[in-house]
């Protein structure tokens, strides 16, 4: 890695920095994190007192595999079983460590709360940075709504499983209870993020432990259940025995196309790392801090996701049928329609009482990721206001002064999420569509700067955080090509009409939900924004740039 030395101003370019006077001179003074902020044309409006590990906590948090390998677990059934899902996992989480990494050392290079759209910005050639840092935003804006709709919506569905076998009334998981449940659970997310950050910064530090000692509560619970002897075999994990077993449930024929729509469980569940970067104007020593949070959070969901599918497939009942909560299963195939199927297994596996117990740790996991994503969303809005790119962005550029954070724009993203998963009262596969829209809208807002800087690498000045020549580009080309396949494989069908009960069951409405995007930006853009939307803005001189903190200061 390069030092942590002086660095031309952002917009500088990558030219050739002008030759150093003759004779010695002194090492240059390393840029505090405010001064670096100025550099690239910011103040420091935001209260900057994130540590390292409050860092990588929030990025780890919003990934939580405890909502992402769950929530999707009967999506991951029905396109294969466990064999697609611990397979799937594997490569699916190797390939985003290698995206991960080549957004870490431009994170280092520009560690801004704009983060991608930024990054988009600096890094494109020639007189095109409007354009890119436009597109970039405003995808990154709709991912991050859609990804936080996502994980509070499998929160609430969390919420009802609960209640469902707490009480013996399957009503709670209607779609009319989930979202009123989803409704309470965005309020408390939003009001949390109306405070100081460290209050959320404390509760992302606790949800790592959360996170990791959940993990191994379930899965060691589920392996030492009185009902051990129904544990699968490891063939079933791996092998055709699990494959065959949840065989035709998505009505395709062909495995590898089943084995690829499958791998939407573990690509959801790889979202959300960026947090570090927006949450870059907050942390301290930002320049190593951030990278370190994004790749960090990558790895460790890596091992602990692989763990906690391991664990909750190889206690799925293998003797039908089989009476759990006083429903009748005939078969693998009634078990995998189950939006909450894993709490299914949890009761199967340890009874009503623990299950409840289990379940919890679930939820109370869920609940952290959900605050955690809001945070982040109201970072990138907030900057994309500052920058001039958001309707009322005057309105929504604005700082709490008492708590130093941006929470006109925390609501913003709270009811943005509502809003996104409302159609579940019309459609039952709306979540799956606001899962696939998450992730293709974040991945192209990851791999547009990424793509930049491999083809305009003179743009780059490197930070403290960089890959090495030699690997560098292999593993940004490596993940521009996997982020490009996977978006295609995510906008097809992910049932057939034949294996599917309804039209809505059948139609993939992701690609949809894209064109509006594109087209709506797009027009935008062409008819108003290209003509005064130029990308980041300065905020202002030196003496300016001091005078806002002062304000804030007050």
């Amino acid at each position: 890695m390069a030092d942590d030395l002086h660095i031309p101003p952002a917009d500088a370019g990558g030219g050739a920095a002008a030759p150093p006077p003759a004779g010695p001179a002194a090492p240059a003074r390393e840029l505090t994190d405010e001064e670096r902020l100025h550099q690239m044309g910011y103040a420091q409006e935001l209260n900057r007192s994130m540590s390292r590990f409050s860092n990588f906590a929030i990025s780890f948090t919003i990934i939580s595999i405890l909502s992402g390998c769950l929530t999707l677990f009967s999506f991951g059934l029905e396109h294969g079983g466990p064999p697609t899902m611990l397979w799937g996992w594997l490569l699916v989480g190797g390939l985003v460590l290698l995206a991960g990494l080549s957004m870490a050392e431009i994170c280092s290079a520009y560690p801004t709360a704009g983060g991608l759209y930024y990054w988009a910005a600096k890094l494109a050639p020639g007189n095109s940075a409007p354009i890119w840092s436009w597109f970039t935003g405003w995808f990154n804006l709709v991912g991050q709504v859609a990804v936080t709709a996502g994980i509070s919506f499998g929160c609430a569905y969390s919420v009802s499983a609960f209640l469902a076998i707490f009480t013996g009334k399957p009503y709670w998981t209607s779609p009319g209870h989930v979202i009123a449940l989803l409704a309470v659970i965005l309020f408390v997310q939003g009001l949390l993020n109306t405070f100081s950050i460290r209050l959320v910064s404390l509760l992302n530090n606790v949800s790592v432990y959360w996170h990791l000692i959940g993990v191994a509560v379930i899965v060691i619970v589920l392996f030492w259940a009185p009902s051990s002897h129904s544990h699968q075999s490891l063939g079933f994990l791996f092998g055709a025995k699990g494959w065959d077993a949840f065989a035709g449930l998505s009505g395709f024929s062909l495995p590898f196309y089943i084995f690829l729509v499958g791998l939407l469980n573990a690509q959801y569940t790889f979202t959300g790392y960026d947090a570090s970067a927006h949450v870059s104007e907050e942390t301290i020593n930002a320049r190593i801090a951030a990278p370190k949070g994004i790749v960090n959070s990558i790895l460790i969901s890596l091992i602990a996701g692989f763990i906690l599918l391991a664990g909750v497939s190889l206690a799925i009942p293998h003797v039908f049928p089989v009476m759990i909560g006083g429903t009748k299963y005939s078969g693998y195939g009634d078990l995998a329609v189950i939006y909450t199927v894993w709490a299914t297994i949890f009761e199967f596996a340890v009874g009503k009482v623990a299950a409840e117990l289990l379940i919890l740790i679930v939820i109370g996991a869920q609940f952290y990721c959900g605050m955690s994503s809001v945070t982040a969303n109201s970072r990138m809005i907030y900057a994309f206001s500052r920058d001039g790119a958001v309707p009322f962005s005057n309105f929504w550029h604005h700082v709490n002064k008492r708590h130093r954070v941006p929470v006109r724009t925390a609501w913003f993203g709270a009811v943005g999420a509502f809003i996104l998963s409302a159609p579940y009262l019309f459609s039952p596969v709306a979540y799956a569509a606001v899962t696939s829209i998450a992730v293709i809208g974040l991945y192209i807002a990851y791999l547009i700067p990424v793509f930049l800087r491999r083809i305009n690498g003179k743009a780059f000045v490197p930070g403290p955080w960089v890959l090495s020549k030699a690997w560098g580009p292999l593993i940004g080309w490596v993940a521009i090509v996997w982020v490009v396949f996977i978006c295609i494989i995510l906008c097809l069908p992910q049932f057939t009409w034949k294996g599917a009960a309804s039209f809505n069951a059948w139609f993939n409405y992701t690609p949809i939900v894209l064109a509006i995007v594109i087209g709506g930006a797009g027009v935008w853009y062409a008819i108003s924004a290209r003509k005064w939307f130029k990308g980041p803005k300065v905020q202002g001189s030196a003496e300016e740039l001091a005078a806002i903190e002062r304000e804030l200061s007050i």
